[in-house]
Protein backbone atom coordinates (compact mmCIF):
# COMPACT_ATOMS: atom_id res chain seq x y z
CA UNK A 1 0.00 0.00 0.00
CA UNK A 2 1.52 3.34 -1.04
CA UNK A 3 1.32 6.39 1.22
CA UNK A 4 -1.49 8.07 -0.72
CA UNK A 5 -3.64 4.95 -0.49
CA UNK A 6 -2.86 4.55 3.20
CA UNK A 7 -3.78 8.14 4.07
CA UNK A 8 -7.03 7.97 2.10
CA UNK A 9 -7.96 4.72 3.87
CA UNK A 10 -7.25 6.29 7.23
CA UNK A 11 -9.43 9.28 6.40
CA UNK A 12 -12.26 7.02 5.21
CA UNK A 13 -12.11 5.23 8.56
CA UNK A 14 -12.16 8.57 10.40
CA UNK A 15 -15.15 10.15 8.63
CA UNK A 16 -17.45 9.57 11.61
CA UNK A 17 -14.88 11.23 13.87
CA UNK A 18 -14.76 14.30 11.61
CA UNK A 19 -18.54 14.60 11.61
CA UNK A 20 -18.69 14.22 15.39
CA UNK A 21 -16.10 16.98 15.85
CA UNK A 22 -17.95 19.24 13.44
CA UNK A 23 -21.23 18.71 15.27
CA UNK A 24 -19.65 19.41 18.65
CA UNK A 25 -18.17 22.66 17.36
CA UNK A 26 -21.44 23.58 15.66
CA UNK A 27 -23.31 23.19 18.93
CA UNK A 28 -20.78 25.33 20.81
CA UNK A 29 -19.90 28.29 18.54
CA UNK A 30 -17.92 31.30 19.70
CA UNK A 31 -17.60 34.76 18.18
CA UNK A 32 -14.42 36.16 16.65
CA UNK A 33 -11.79 37.07 19.28
CA UNK A 34 -13.79 35.17 21.94
CA UNK A 35 -13.02 31.55 20.95
CA UNK A 36 -11.54 30.52 24.30
CA UNK A 37 -13.35 27.17 24.66
CA UNK A 38 -12.89 26.28 20.99
CA UNK A 39 -9.15 26.89 21.26
CA UNK A 40 -8.97 24.74 24.41
CA UNK A 41 -10.83 21.96 22.57
CA UNK A 42 -8.35 22.10 19.69
CA UNK A 43 -5.31 21.98 21.99
CA UNK A 44 -6.82 19.09 23.93
CA UNK A 45 -7.16 17.14 20.67
CA UNK A 46 -3.39 17.25 20.15
CA UNK A 47 -2.44 16.56 23.77
CA UNK A 48 -1.29 12.95 23.28
CA UNK A 49 -0.07 13.27 19.67
CA UNK A 50 3.59 13.42 18.61
CA UNK A 51 3.77 17.07 17.57
CA UNK A 52 4.64 20.50 18.87
CA UNK A 53 1.71 22.76 19.83
CA UNK A 54 1.89 26.39 20.90
CA UNK A 55 -0.30 29.47 21.10
CA UNK A 56 0.25 32.10 18.44
CA UNK A 57 -0.82 35.73 18.12
CA UNK A 58 -2.80 38.09 20.30
CA UNK A 59 -6.01 36.04 20.04
CA UNK A 60 -6.56 32.31 20.31
CA UNK A 61 -4.38 31.18 17.40
CA UNK A 62 -2.72 27.77 17.59
CA UNK A 63 0.26 26.46 15.63
CA UNK A 64 0.98 22.73 15.35
CA UNK A 65 4.31 21.56 13.91
CA UNK A 66 4.66 18.12 12.36
CA UNK A 67 8.32 17.36 11.57
CA UNK A 68 9.28 14.32 9.51
CA UNK A 69 12.88 14.52 10.73
CA UNK A 70 14.08 14.61 7.13
CA UNK A 71 15.05 17.67 5.11
CA UNK A 72 12.49 19.17 2.78
CA UNK A 73 10.05 22.05 2.35
CA UNK A 74 7.68 23.37 4.99
CA UNK A 75 4.00 23.53 4.02
CA UNK A 76 1.39 25.28 6.15
CA UNK A 77 -2.27 24.20 6.20
CA UNK A 78 -4.76 26.72 7.59
CA UNK A 79 -8.33 26.44 8.90
CA UNK A 80 -10.39 29.05 10.74
CA UNK A 81 -12.64 28.33 13.73
CA UNK A 82 -14.71 31.40 14.64
CA UNK A 83 -18.50 31.69 14.34
CA UNK A 84 -20.90 34.53 13.52
CA UNK A 85 -23.38 36.72 15.39
CA UNK A 86 -26.35 34.91 13.84
CA UNK A 87 -29.30 33.22 15.57
CA UNK A 88 -29.63 29.73 14.11
CA UNK A 89 -33.01 28.80 12.61
CA UNK A 90 -32.16 25.20 11.74
CA UNK A 91 -33.86 22.40 13.68
CA UNK A 92 -30.86 20.13 14.23
CA UNK A 93 -29.92 17.78 17.08
CA UNK A 94 -26.60 19.68 17.22
CA UNK A 95 -28.12 23.16 16.81
CA UNK A 96 -26.17 26.04 18.36
CA UNK A 97 -26.55 26.13 22.13
CA UNK A 98 -25.25 29.70 22.32
CA UNK A 99 -28.03 32.25 21.67
CA UNK A 100 -27.22 34.65 18.87
CA UNK A 101 -24.09 32.78 17.78
CA UNK A 102 -23.87 30.27 14.93
CA UNK A 103 -21.36 28.50 12.72
CA UNK A 104 -23.04 29.93 9.63
CA UNK A 105 -20.03 29.79 7.32
CA UNK A 106 -18.60 26.28 7.70
CA UNK A 107 -15.61 27.05 9.91
CA UNK A 108 -16.67 24.14 12.13
CA UNK A 109 -16.22 21.83 9.14
CA UNK A 110 -12.84 23.39 8.33
CA UNK A 111 -11.57 22.70 11.83
CA UNK A 112 -12.97 19.17 11.91
CA UNK A 113 -11.31 18.08 8.69
CA UNK A 114 -7.96 19.67 9.56
CA UNK A 115 -7.83 18.18 13.06
CA UNK A 116 -8.34 14.66 11.78
CA UNK A 117 -6.09 15.14 8.76
CA UNK A 118 -3.32 16.46 11.02
CA UNK A 119 -3.68 13.49 13.37
CA UNK A 120 -3.20 11.06 10.49
CA UNK A 121 -0.31 13.03 9.01
CA UNK A 122 1.36 12.84 12.42
CA UNK A 123 0.92 9.06 12.37
CA UNK A 124 2.57 8.88 8.94
CA UNK A 125 5.22 11.57 9.41
CA UNK A 126 8.15 9.14 9.37
CA UNK A 127 7.30 8.39 5.73
CA UNK A 128 7.32 12.05 4.76
CA UNK A 129 10.05 14.60 4.20
CA UNK A 130 10.14 18.20 5.27
CA UNK A 131 7.51 19.47 7.69
CA UNK A 132 3.92 20.55 8.00
CA UNK A 133 2.67 23.52 10.02
CA UNK A 134 -0.99 23.46 10.98
CA UNK A 135 -2.51 26.92 11.45
CA UNK A 136 -5.68 26.89 13.52
CA UNK A 137 -6.79 30.50 13.10
CA UNK A 138 -9.41 32.44 15.08
CA UNK A 139 -11.31 35.56 14.07
CA UNK A 140 -11.52 35.30 10.29
CA UNK A 141 -14.87 37.08 10.19
CA UNK A 142 -14.07 40.36 11.94
CA UNK A 143 -11.44 42.98 11.11
CA UNK A 144 -8.53 43.07 11.75
CA UNK A 145 -8.83 39.28 11.50
CA UNK A 146 -6.84 36.60 13.25
CA UNK A 147 -4.22 36.06 10.55
CA UNK A 148 -2.40 39.38 11.09
CA UNK A 149 -1.37 38.79 14.69
CA UNK A 150 -0.40 35.17 13.96
CA UNK A 151 1.84 36.33 11.11
CA UNK A 152 3.34 39.03 13.34
CA UNK A 153 4.04 36.33 15.95
CA UNK A 154 5.98 34.27 13.40
CA UNK A 155 3.53 31.62 12.22
CA UNK A 156 5.02 31.83 8.71
CA UNK A 157 8.67 31.70 9.79
CA UNK A 158 10.36 29.12 7.58
CA UNK A 159 7.11 28.34 5.73
CA UNK A 160 7.48 27.98 1.96
CA UNK A 161 3.80 27.87 0.98
CA UNK A 162 0.33 27.96 2.56
CA UNK A 163 -2.75 25.96 1.53
CA UNK A 164 -6.28 26.76 2.66
CA UNK A 165 -9.78 25.59 1.75
CA UNK A 166 -13.33 26.80 2.24
CA UNK A 167 -16.59 24.87 1.92
CA UNK A 168 -19.11 26.44 -0.49
CA UNK A 169 -22.85 25.78 -0.49
CA UNK A 170 -23.09 27.28 -4.00
CA UNK A 171 -21.00 24.38 -5.37
CA UNK A 172 -22.24 20.84 -5.82
CA UNK A 173 -20.82 18.42 -3.27
CA UNK A 174 -17.97 16.58 -4.97
CA UNK A 175 -16.74 19.63 -6.85
CA UNK A 176 -13.42 21.33 -6.10
CA UNK A 177 -13.11 24.95 -7.26
CA UNK A 178 -10.06 27.13 -7.74
CA UNK A 179 -8.88 30.28 -9.53
CA UNK A 180 -5.48 31.62 -10.53
CA UNK A 181 -4.33 35.08 -9.49
CA UNK A 182 -6.83 37.53 -7.92
CA UNK A 183 -9.42 35.20 -6.44
CA UNK A 184 -11.33 37.05 -3.70
CA UNK A 185 -12.02 40.72 -3.16
CA UNK A 186 -10.19 43.03 -0.83
CA UNK A 187 -12.35 44.83 1.71
CA UNK A 188 -12.66 48.20 3.41
CA UNK A 189 -15.27 49.46 5.88
CA UNK A 190 -16.04 53.04 6.80
CA UNK A 191 -18.17 54.99 9.26
CA UNK A 192 -18.92 58.66 8.67
CA UNK A 193 -20.81 60.93 11.05
CA UNK A 194 -22.26 64.16 9.66
CA UNK A 195 -22.90 66.82 12.32
CA UNK A 196 -25.20 69.77 11.65
CA UNK A 197 -27.55 71.64 13.97
CA UNK A 198 -30.73 70.23 15.42
CA UNK A 199 -33.99 72.12 15.59
CA UNK A 200 -37.77 72.21 15.28
CA UNK A 201 -39.25 70.86 12.08
CA UNK A 202 -41.44 73.97 11.72
CA UNK A 203 -38.39 76.24 11.71
CA UNK A 204 -35.83 74.62 9.38
CA UNK A 205 -34.16 77.97 8.76
CA UNK A 206 -32.82 77.90 12.31
CA UNK A 207 -31.34 74.41 12.02
CA UNK A 208 -28.94 72.54 9.73
CA UNK A 209 -30.35 69.16 8.76
CA UNK A 210 -27.76 66.38 8.95
CA UNK A 211 -30.18 63.94 7.30
CA UNK A 212 -30.23 66.05 4.13
CA UNK A 213 -26.43 66.16 4.07
CA UNK A 214 -26.18 62.42 4.72
CA UNK A 215 -28.74 61.62 2.04
CA UNK A 216 -26.84 63.67 -0.51
CA UNK A 217 -23.66 61.79 0.45
CA UNK A 218 -25.35 58.43 -0.14
CA UNK A 219 -26.63 59.58 -3.53
CA UNK A 220 -23.30 61.07 -4.60
CA UNK A 221 -21.53 57.89 -3.54
CA UNK A 222 -23.25 56.01 -6.36
CA UNK A 223 -21.10 57.90 -8.86
CA UNK A 224 -17.85 56.44 -7.53
CA UNK A 225 -18.12 53.05 -9.19
CA UNK A 226 -20.27 54.29 -12.07
CA UNK A 227 -18.04 57.21 -13.09
CA UNK A 228 -14.62 56.82 -11.47
CA UNK A 229 -13.80 53.12 -11.83
CA UNK A 230 -12.75 51.38 -15.04
CA UNK A 231 -15.75 49.31 -16.23
CA UNK A 232 -13.41 46.29 -16.52
CA UNK A 233 -12.37 46.60 -12.85
CA UNK A 234 -14.32 44.87 -10.09
CA UNK A 235 -15.59 47.18 -7.35
CA UNK A 236 -18.62 47.81 -5.17
CA UNK A 237 -19.56 50.46 -2.60
CA UNK A 238 -22.49 49.63 -0.33
CA UNK A 239 -24.21 51.63 2.40
CA UNK A 240 -25.29 49.13 5.02
CA UNK A 241 -26.52 51.45 7.76
CA UNK A 242 -28.01 54.97 7.91
CA UNK A 243 -28.67 55.82 11.53
CA UNK A 244 -30.93 58.87 11.45
CA UNK A 245 -33.63 57.74 13.84
CA UNK A 246 -35.44 60.63 15.53
CA UNK A 247 -38.79 62.29 15.95
CA UNK A 248 -41.18 63.27 13.14
CA UNK A 249 -41.06 66.91 14.19
CA UNK A 250 -37.38 67.33 15.00
CA UNK A 251 -34.49 68.07 12.67
CA UNK A 252 -31.58 65.73 13.33
CA UNK A 253 -28.32 67.23 14.49
CA UNK A 254 -26.26 64.24 13.35
CA UNK A 255 -26.47 61.02 11.36
CA UNK A 256 -24.07 58.08 11.25
CA UNK A 257 -23.58 56.13 8.05
CA UNK A 258 -21.70 52.83 7.62
CA UNK A 259 -20.41 51.48 4.33
CA UNK A 260 -18.60 48.57 2.75
CA UNK A 261 -16.10 48.60 -0.14
CA UNK A 262 -14.97 45.57 -2.18
CA UNK A 263 -12.26 45.60 -4.85
CA UNK A 264 -10.28 43.11 -6.92
CA UNK A 265 -7.19 45.30 -7.38
CA UNK A 266 -5.37 47.18 -4.62
CA UNK A 267 -5.04 50.26 -6.87
CA UNK A 268 -8.84 50.43 -7.04
CA UNK A 269 -8.99 50.42 -3.25
CA UNK A 270 -6.88 53.61 -3.09
CA UNK A 271 -8.96 55.35 -5.76
CA UNK A 272 -12.27 54.59 -4.03
CA UNK A 273 -11.02 55.83 -0.67
CA UNK A 274 -9.81 59.08 -2.23
CA UNK A 275 -13.18 59.58 -3.95
CA UNK A 276 -15.16 58.94 -0.76
CA UNK A 277 -13.03 61.43 1.15
CA UNK A 278 -13.45 63.99 -1.63
CA UNK A 279 -17.25 63.60 -1.61
CA UNK A 280 -17.32 63.99 2.19
CA UNK A 281 -15.35 67.25 1.96
CA UNK A 282 -17.78 68.46 -0.72
CA UNK A 283 -20.78 67.67 1.47
CA UNK A 284 -19.19 69.57 4.35
CA UNK A 285 -18.72 72.63 2.14
CA UNK A 286 -22.12 72.42 0.45
CA UNK A 287 -24.24 71.93 3.57
CA UNK A 288 -22.12 73.61 6.22
CA UNK A 289 -21.81 70.42 8.27
CA UNK A 290 -18.76 68.75 9.74
CA UNK A 291 -17.83 65.14 9.20
CA UNK A 292 -15.98 62.54 11.25
CA UNK A 293 -14.65 59.68 9.13
CA UNK A 294 -13.33 56.32 10.38
CA UNK A 295 -12.00 54.39 7.37
CA UNK A 296 -10.69 50.84 7.87
CA UNK A 297 -8.68 49.39 4.98
CA UNK A 298 -8.54 45.78 6.08
CA UNK A 299 -8.48 42.49 4.14
CA UNK A 300 -6.29 42.55 1.02
CA UNK A 301 -7.22 41.07 -2.33
CA UNK A 302 -6.64 37.32 -2.09
CA UNK A 303 -4.11 36.37 -4.77
CA UNK A 304 -3.57 32.69 -5.51
CA UNK A 305 -0.05 31.93 -6.67
CA UNK A 306 -0.50 30.56 -10.23
CA UNK A 307 2.31 28.01 -10.03
CA UNK A 308 1.28 26.59 -6.65
CA UNK A 309 -2.40 26.55 -7.63
CA UNK A 310 -1.64 24.67 -10.84
CA UNK A 311 0.37 22.19 -8.75
CA UNK A 312 -2.64 21.72 -6.45
CA UNK A 313 -4.97 21.16 -9.40
CA UNK A 314 -2.59 18.69 -11.04
CA UNK A 315 -2.28 16.69 -7.81
CA UNK A 316 -6.06 16.46 -7.40
CA UNK A 317 -6.61 15.49 -11.02
CA UNK A 318 -3.90 12.84 -10.91
CA UNK A 319 -5.23 11.34 -7.67
CA UNK A 320 -8.68 10.86 -9.25
CA UNK A 321 -10.38 10.57 -5.86
CA UNK A 322 -13.77 8.85 -6.24
CA UNK A 323 -15.50 11.48 -4.08
CA UNK A 324 -14.37 14.32 -6.36
CA UNK A 325 -16.47 14.61 -9.51
CA UNK A 326 -14.81 17.74 -10.93
CA UNK A 327 -11.90 20.10 -10.37
CA UNK A 328 -12.86 23.35 -12.06
CA UNK A 329 -11.92 27.01 -12.31
CA UNK A 330 -14.63 28.60 -10.16
CA UNK A 331 -13.73 32.15 -11.11
CA UNK A 332 -13.09 35.10 -8.77
CA UNK A 333 -15.31 35.30 -5.69
CA UNK A 334 -17.07 38.37 -4.28
CA UNK A 335 -16.52 37.80 -0.52
CA UNK A 336 -13.30 38.77 1.23
CA UNK A 337 -11.11 36.41 3.25
CA UNK A 338 -8.23 37.11 5.64
CA UNK A 339 -6.30 34.14 4.22
CA UNK A 340 -5.19 36.92 1.86
CA UNK A 341 -2.71 38.08 4.53
CA UNK A 342 -0.84 34.75 4.28
CA UNK A 343 -0.82 35.02 0.49
CA UNK A 344 0.77 38.46 0.78
CA UNK A 345 3.71 36.92 2.61
CA UNK A 346 4.37 33.59 0.84
CA UNK A 347 3.00 31.96 -2.34
CA UNK A 348 -0.32 30.41 -1.37
CA UNK A 349 -3.39 28.62 -2.72
CA UNK A 350 -6.95 28.87 -1.43
CA UNK A 351 -9.42 26.44 -3.00
CA UNK A 352 -13.11 25.64 -2.54
CA UNK A 353 -14.93 22.46 -1.58
CA UNK A 354 -18.54 22.08 -2.71
CA UNK A 355 -20.94 21.36 0.17
CA UNK A 356 -24.38 21.85 -1.40
CA UNK A 357 -27.01 19.87 0.55
CA UNK A 358 -28.59 16.83 -1.06
CA UNK A 359 -31.82 18.73 -1.73
CA UNK A 360 -29.76 20.99 -4.05
CA UNK A 361 -31.19 24.06 -2.34
CA UNK A 362 -28.68 26.80 -1.68
CA UNK A 363 -28.50 27.72 1.99
CA UNK A 364 -26.37 30.86 1.85
CA UNK A 365 -23.33 31.45 4.01
CA UNK A 366 -23.96 33.82 6.95
CA UNK A 367 -27.71 33.09 6.92
CA UNK A 368 -29.60 31.66 9.92
CA UNK A 369 -30.57 28.58 7.90
CA UNK A 370 -27.07 27.82 6.60
CA UNK A 371 -26.60 24.10 6.03
CA UNK A 372 -23.75 22.10 4.58
CA UNK A 373 -23.51 18.57 3.26
CA UNK A 374 -21.35 16.74 5.78
CA UNK A 375 -19.90 14.56 3.03
CA UNK A 376 -17.85 17.63 2.13
CA UNK A 377 -15.78 17.26 5.32
CA UNK A 378 -14.20 14.00 4.17
CA UNK A 379 -13.73 15.46 0.69
CA UNK A 380 -11.91 18.47 2.14
CA UNK A 381 -9.66 16.22 4.22
CA UNK A 382 -8.85 13.99 1.26
CA UNK A 383 -8.21 16.94 -1.05
CA UNK A 384 -5.90 18.70 1.42
CA UNK A 385 -4.19 15.41 2.29
CA UNK A 386 -3.59 14.60 -1.36
CA UNK A 387 -2.12 18.02 -2.01
CA UNK A 388 0.10 17.75 1.08
CA UNK A 389 1.57 14.38 0.09
CA UNK A 390 2.16 15.54 -3.47
CA UNK A 391 3.88 18.69 -2.21
CA UNK A 392 6.19 16.95 0.27
CA UNK A 393 7.09 13.87 -1.75
CA UNK A 394 7.57 15.20 -5.28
Amino acid sequence: MNLQTELMARLDAAEAEMIAIRRHLHAHPELSFHEQKTAAYIKQFYQDLDCQVHDCGTGYGIVVDIDSGRPGPKLALRADFDALAVQEDNDLPFKSQNPGVMHACGHDAHTAYLLVLAKNLIALKDQLRGSIRILHQPAEEVSPGGAKSMIAAGCLDGVDNVIGAHVMTSMATGTIGYHLGESQTGRSNFTVKFIGKGGHASMPQLANDAIVAGSYFVTALQTVVARRIDPFATASVTIGSFDGVGSFNAIKESVTIKGDVRVMQESTRKLIRAQIEQIIHGVEAMFGVTAQLDYDDNYPVLVNDPQLTQQVVAALNQAALPEISAVTDYGPQDPSEDFAYYAQQVPSCFFYVGCMPTDHLTHPHHSPNFLLNEKSILIAAKAAGTVTLDYLLH
